[in-house]
């Protein structure tokens, strides 16, 4: 859903092109603090402020910054910006989000990869120290090898994952 907090008659006709346009519901809010109220109770994708109104009310605009969540504002001079303006722009917000997002989960997940390749490491490591001990009784020595074998098929799936995002970050 795309809110528009924009305070005019014409707002109604925007949203609805918005609408049409980018197949996404649109709510509009006629004030920052109605905006804040909204924010608050829903999620959005977008939010398009008035920037006249951000102007006029810097402590309110301030005070929507800290409820966007996941939304991407998109500030809008509506007084000289057509729909197809403000379209584009809120075509080019939500392209750089979803870079973004792209971006960030390409690079949690090396990180992931990497932490959890140290702890196999550690855990293979550690089993093949245990099994050479002498004095570890046959079911002890099961289990391990049972570990081992977990940990082996980890590591594998890991090396798998990493092929991926490697490819993935290629693309």
């Amino acid at each position: 859903m795309i809110l528009i907090i924009w305070n005019s008659g014409k707002a109604q006709e925007c949203a609805r092109s918005i609408e049409h346009d980018m197949g996404e519901p649109v709510r509009l809010a006629s004030s920052l603090l109605e905006g804040t109220e909204f924010l608050e109770a829903g999620e959005y994708s977008a939010v398009i402020i008035d920037q006249w109104i951000t102007e006029a009310e810097p402590e309110l605009a301030s005070l929507i910054c800290d409820h966007l969540g996941m939304a991407v504002p998109v500030f809008v001079n509506f007084g000289i910006s057509g729909v197809e303006r403000i379209l584009r722009e809120l075509r080019a917000a939500l392209s750089r989000r979803a870079i973004e997002s792209a971006l960030a989960r390409r690079s949690a997940g090396q990180a992931l990869c990497e932490d959890l390749k140290n702890d196999v490491t550690a855990l293979l490591l550690s089993c093949g120290i245990a099994l050479e001990n002498a004095a570890v009784n046959d079911p002890v020595r099961v289990r391990l090898k049972e570990i081992e074998i977990l940990a082996s098929h980890i590591k594998e799936e890991l090396a798998v994952g990493e092929e991926e995002l490697a490819t993935a970050a290629k693309a």
